[in-house]
């Protein structure tokens, strides 16, 4: 069944109702999701993306009754990953010699998946643009890394259409499809959890990607995203809760998440709570057991908090092994400009507690003193939980939050097109297009990182270091980056503005100071 969009598109995707978990079981969905694909009929006749490989048989069957497949002109490919481009192969199948058209990395990804590297590829960069005719055309907008290094973004001219890819969507079924016809509560948990758990460690990626299409000045009427609602209606309040939700986001909430073998660490984590709450009444606290609720809630409540407090009994001299998990979950999405601490109570040593203080510094949290209980606390050790409790409390008081949001959307109808300019977001950061192009290197170039690795202390008072902060790679100038003709002794404000990262492939704009 399809759905008319606007003018001469038509969604055409699939709604998943059932579907449980998406990257393996990392990412719980509650509420199912959609894999959206989109037909334009102007004088050529457009297929943006397809669905889940699950869906081929039924996707083609329903695009049939749309359409004699060989009317089809071009094929867009966003991004490769198995819920877009899944039934690519069998829509092949069909018409093997229609043009798709990807990044150049989207070649690589949508050949490893489907190995058929004959296909009819062509690739495009940002600002290319694909004439479809009745005076509109399609423009091309590269996504690297947001959140695949091949995904790509396309503009529908004249009908003010942004096919968004991953960005601004979210794995939401519903049985409606605009997102002023959704639960607006719903809709933003989704948004919210989806960018919390997938997006957050690319978000000085989001923040300078955002800046990049606005400064396109460009009017977005819809924004038709891959998976959930089609933004028809104030279109670009997602945009704006993107922006702010990519520059170290974070509200008065205060988690606290852990694992109990006897219920020892939940008693400190509840005291712990309690000073907190008493210390300061006007911040919200939320509790978690990793082992018994929804990692991913957690993880969308820590994106949230300005402080995390982390607590395991120890077992075998370690922490538990869920929390150790998130704890590698925590360290993955690189959560910015948080404060944290470990506590948890033991029966000899107390090696979960150094394990998860270890763990926090070197995610990047600013980490309080920790909290250690031998044994069962009893009366005098739990006031000594309530006591670090607000002393955590005092401490973290000065920390300035982002502005407390309604958690919901306003579902309104703009009485014109909706446009965004870049001075309303960043009067300071406006970046040309051609600013953000950069050429790509060979995957396979051995980096310095890997011919000299650097350990913390080797960085100095006076070190000069840089740090990718999507990847972690650091260029130190004292060893240059030789396969990109950088040679040693080369400080950062003389590297090229064409160097990429070795791990990652991004540009010089992802670098910020190491401070160790």
């Amino acid at each position: 069944m399809s759905i008319h969009v606007k003018s001469n598109v038509k969604w055409v995707g699939i709604k998943d109702w059932e579907t449980e978990f998406f990257h393996g079981t990392e990412y719980k969905m509650g509420r199912g999701t959609s894999y959206n694909s989109y037909l334009i009929r102007e004088q050529k006749t457009v297929l943006i993306d397809t669905v889940d490989h699950q869906f081929s048989e039924q996707f083609l069957a329903q695009l049939e009754q749309e359409i004699d497949l060989n009317e089809i002109d071009y094929i867009v490919t966003q991004h490769a990953e198995h819920d877009h481009a899944g039934a690519l192969s069998a829509l092949m199948a069909k018409i093997p010699n229609t043009p798709i058209y990807c990044t150049e990395a989207g070649v690589n990804s949508i050949v490893g998946h489907h190995h058929n590297p004959n296909w009819n590829f062509h690739t495009i960069k940002t600002g290319d643009s694909l004439d479809i005719g009745n005076g509109k055309s399609l423009v091309f907008v590269e996504m690297k890394m947001l959140h695949w290094p091949d995904s790509m973004a396309t503009y529908l001219t004249v009908d003010n259409i942004l096919f968004s890819n991953d960005a601004f969507g979210q794995h939401y079924c519903d049985e409606h499809l605009f997102n002023d016809e959704m639960n607006q509560t719903e809709l933003f948990e989704e948004c919210q959890r989806y960018f919390s758990n997938i997006l957050t460690p690319f978000s000085p990626l989001v923040k300078a990607k955002i800046e990049e299409v606005l400064s396109l000045g460009v009017p977005i009427d819809m924004i038709a995203t891959s998976h959930g609602c089609i933004w028809r209606s104030n279109a670009t309040q997602i945009v704006e809760k993107y922006y702010e939700w990519s520059q170290a986001y974070r509200e008065e909430r205060i988690t606290l998440v852990y694992d109990s073998m006897s219920g020892n660490t939940r008693m400190m984590a509840d005291a712990i709570a309690r000073g907190i709450q008493a210390e300061s009444p006007g911040t919200s606290i939320k509790i978690y057991n990793i082992s018994r609720q929804d990692k991913n809630v957690i993880l969308a409540n820590i994106f949230r908090s300005k402080g995390v407090l982390i607590g395991s009994s120890t077992m075998n001299n370690v922490m538990m092994p869920k929390v150790a998990g998130l704890l590698e979950e925590i360290h993955g999405l690189r959560f910015a400009g948080k404060a944290a601490a470990a506590f948890g109570s033991s029966g000899w040593t107390g090696g979960a507690v150094k394990r998860i203080d270890a763990r926090l510094k070197e995610a990047g949290f600013d980490v309080a003193e920790a909290m250690h209980i031998h044994w069962k606390p009893d009366s005098d050790a739990l006031a000594q939980c309530v006591e670090y409790g607000r002393n955590l409390a005092k401490a973290w008081s000065s920390m300035s939050v982002s502005s407390q949001p309604e958690a919901t959307f306003v579902a309104k109808v703009a009485d014109e097109t909706t446009a965004i300019s870049t001075t309303e977001i960043s009067a300071a950061e406006e970046a040309s297009v051609e600013d953000c192009m950069a050429a790509e290197v060979p995957a396979q170039a051995l980096s310095t990182q890997e011919l000299a690795p650097i350990g913390a202390d080797e960085h100095g008072p006076d070190c000069t270091c840089m740090i990718c902060s999507v990847c972690h790679w650091i260029y130190d100038p004292k060893i240059g980056e030789p396969n990109q003709g950088v040679e040693p002794n080369t400080p950062w404000a003389q590297v090229p503005e064409n160097f990429l990262c070795p791990e990652c492939h991004l540009g010089k704009d992802v670098f910020i100071e190491y401070k160790g």
